[in-house]
């Protein structure tokens, strides 16, 4: 049966009580201790030793898969850890030999969606300025021992509490060698049948000046991409009459975590970059974007490419390296504290539902949407088609229906009386208690779920 609502002013619910602040748990200087850990393995570069217990990748996931065993020992047992991992056959570029890739991974179970996951990454391997010089020294401090330790810290601050949705922690190898960790993983979660509310890819976190002398140490950079990586060319033919290249589910997950960013004004701000990645370049949320899933990337807000993929030495007076003494461990703290509020909510949260919209040759707007499981109300949201965030305003709530089953069918319509679709473009987000899932956009492709190939 679909709740049918005529809109007069906007439904605002009652504010509930304030859940404790998870983020309050990160310690800078047990970010400074996982860093210097990682570093001190010498290099972990793909290609290296996976059977030295001191040196090279092998040493370093053995390492964190033993330390998210530590984690979870003191929340009793609450996580699952497991390497999860294949060999890669030799590509002709930067795997010249079948080598194994191996992921650390752990999986914190929610109670009520086991089946609904967030995903919270970094990527362990490090390099050195030749992409295949696997002997030398590659601490890898802020790329990516920066992400590894937040990944790390996030489980120790999130492990003792229990989510609806399950959390998984993944540091990943062979990044630097073509991404294929990430595609690992990715294929790993969809072999699962999990589906993956959003996944918070961090790779470079941990510093706050350029080598110009530039600072932004208040402000971290997430990446999300515009039209989808799934696109078929239904969707694509779809979204050339509808619209909707603004507002992909990764977009407005990157809308949401800024959104979240500024409700601690003090603290780490989002400035969003509408990119998929850096210019040229590319991470870990990029497999995971090729499957239909939402993901984002957090970067510094400024790069120093002096301390990124180079060999350690002096030139001229300058020196070159990803040591960890060019790292900012304050900063580091900052942008942990936020990935966590953010994974807290997530899995606390619904699923976004799926929205559409009638509004062809009308006077009026129909917006309608699915149930989503575990919501108690639902926000429905505008703003115009130019605009860059949705319109608080413009906000309106109502309570969920309480059906007791989910379909794809719609549950609820809204109508905009006078609103001519053409000029807005409309969402819905899910909520139970406090907290709501990022918008769903009522345009094609605009539903947190991979893209139907038919």
């Amino acid at each position: 049966m679909i709740k049918r609502l005529t809109l007069l002013a906007a439904l605002l619910a009652t504010p509930l009580a304030a859940q404790s602040d998870p983020a309050e748990k990160v310690s800078q200087e047990r970010l400074q201790s996982d860093v210097e850990k990682l570093v001190s393995f010498g290099t972990r570069h793909t290609l290296s030793a996976q059977d030295d217990p001191e040196r090279g990748i092998g040493a370093a996931v053995d390492w964190a898969l033993g330390e998210f065993k530590r984690i979870g020992a003191k929340c009793g047992g609450c996580l699952e850890v497991m390497p999860v991992g294949e060999v890669v056959e030799a590509d002709g570029r930067r795997i010249p030999t079948p080598t194994l890739v191996r992921n650390a991974v752990a999986i914190q179970r929610g109670s009520e969606r086991p089946n609904e996951v967030v995903i919270v990454q970094g990527h362990i391997d490090s390099r050195a300025s030749d992409a295949l010089d696997f002997t030398s020294d590659a601490p890898g401090a802020n790329d990516d021992g920066s992400g590894s330790a937040l990944v790390l810290e996030a489980a120790r601050a999130l492990s003792g509490e229990q989510y609806p949705s399950t959390i998984i922690y993944a540091l990943l190898s062979g990044e630097e060698q073509g991404l294929f960790g990430g595609r690992i993983l990715a294929d790993w979660v969809e072999a699962q049948g999990f589906t993956v509310k959003a996944v918070l890819n961090n790779d470079i976190v941990g510093n706050s000046c350029g080598k110009d002398g530039y600072c932004e140490p208040k402000v971290v950079r997430v990446f999300s991409e515009g039209p989808r990586a799934d696109l078929t060319d239904r969707l694509r033919a779809a979204a050339t009459r509808f619209g909707g290249e603004n507002d992909t589910p990764s977009r407005n997950l990157s809308r949401w975590v800024a959104e979240l960013s500024a409700k601690h004004p003090e603290e780490m701000q989002v400035r969003q970059i509408w990119r998929t990645d850096r210019m040229g370049r590319g991470g870990d949320q990029v497999p995971f974007l090729q499957k239909g899933y939402p993901a984002i990337r957090f970067t510094v807000g400024v790069e120093d490419y002096d301390h990124q993929h180079q060999d350690i030495r002096t030139e001229d007076g300058v020196f070159y390296g990803d040591t960890i003494e060019e790292m900012d461990f304050a900063y580091l703290a900052g942008v942990t504290k936020l990935n966590v509020r953010a994974l807290d909510a997530l899995a606390r949260a619904p699923m976004p539902p799926k929205v559409a919209v009638d509004a062809a040759v009308k006077t009026y707007t129909e917006l309608s949407w699915s149930e989503a499981e575990g919501a108690d109300r639902y926000r429905f949201q505008r703003r115009r088609t130019d605009q860059a965030s949705w319109d608080a305003a413009l906000a309106g709530e109502v309570p969920s229906s309480n059906r007791g089953d989910v379909s794809d069918a719609p549950a609820f319509t809204v109508e905009f009386e006078g609103v001519r679709g053409d000029d807005w473009m409309f969402g819905v987000a899910a909520c139970a208690g406090e907290i709501c899932s990022p918008v769903s956009t009522a345009v094609p492709g605009g539903a947190f779920e991979p893209v139907a190939k038919d």
